[in-house]
């Protein structure tokens, strides 16, 4: 069976065990944890001095990358930042206990996009990525098919439907290790945020009103998509970043000034 995972190249031998990369990994699980319980039933202003306190730990923790990575980084908290507007106070997909978006939760989609690129590269998920793959596999399709049973009190339609996105994340994404590797903390952060009361899944989608679980079993999808806009997105913006410095670097050589530039206008 595991010849259906040929995309999740294993490494042989003993990879290397990166202790930052479980570091973030393990520092992003607990940060999670604990300040989606506290703000459960927390103020505004907690809720405040959460975020400024995750975006000094996006910061650090980004001190250590490389460019791109930061790149990604970047782009995934933008992308994503605006997708919770769009899909929480317009759409009405999902609700913060306080029907705001969270001050922290824009640095927190950083550091959880930044805690899958971890795992994903970690000894560990190289040396072990098919057995793992076919556990998220198995463990989802298992949860999304229960949520189209019939048997909870609610269904769960949307979860199906995103759980089949989330296949074709893993089987045709350009970075299906990523992708593996967003299933757990995302699926972390969902389930903690939502049995705290800390956000709700609207019980019917806001579009075709399908039956929608809380959390809809396959929504891992949606972080999945702002991993792969971070992904494809970097490249494009670092070139054009270094055309400009190249730019910049060309009119100092030749003694133009941007100023005299804008001054001719």
């Amino acid at each position: 069976m595991l010849n259906i995972f040929h995309r999740f190249p294993e490494v042989t031998g003993n990879p290397a065990h990166r202790k930052r990369d479980y570091f973030i990994a393990a520092f992003t699980f607990f940060c999670v944890a604990v300040s989606l319980v506290i703000d459960a039933h927390g103020t505004l202003l907690l809720q405040n001095v959460l975020g400024v306190i995750a975006w000094i730990f996006l910061v650090a923790l980004l001190r250590g990358e490389n460019r791109e990575i930061r790149m990604q980084v970047v782009i995934a908290v933008a992308f994503a930042t605006a997708g919770e507007h769009f899909a929480s106070i317009y759409m009405g997909g999902y609700t913060y206990r306080l029907e705001n978006v969270p001050l922290y939760v824009p640095p927190g989609h950083g550091m959880v996009y930044l805690t899958a690129v971890a795992l994903a590269r970690s000894g560990f998920f190289l040396q072990h990525a098919r057995k793992i793959a076919a556990f998220v596999v198995i463990s989802c399709g298992l949860w999304s098919a229960w949520g189209i049973s019939g048997l909870p009190e609610h269904g769960d339609q949307v979860g199906a439907l995103l759980y089949v996105v989330f296949l074709i994340y893993l089987f045709k994404g350009r970075s299906p290790m990523v992708y593996l590797a967003a299933f757990f903390i995302t699926t972390w952060l969902e389930l903690i945020g939502t049995a705290a009361g800390t956000w709700q899944w609207a019980t019917l989608e806001p579009i075709f009103e399908l039956t929608q679980g809380n959390p809809p079993s396959g929504v891992s999808a949606w972080y999945c998509l702002v991993d792969a806009v971070a992904i494809s997105g970097a490249p494009v913006f670092l070139n054009a970043f270094n055309r400009m410095n190249g730019l910049l670097k060309w009119l100092k050589t030749n003694g133009i000034s941007l100023k005299v530039i804008l001054s001719r206008k």
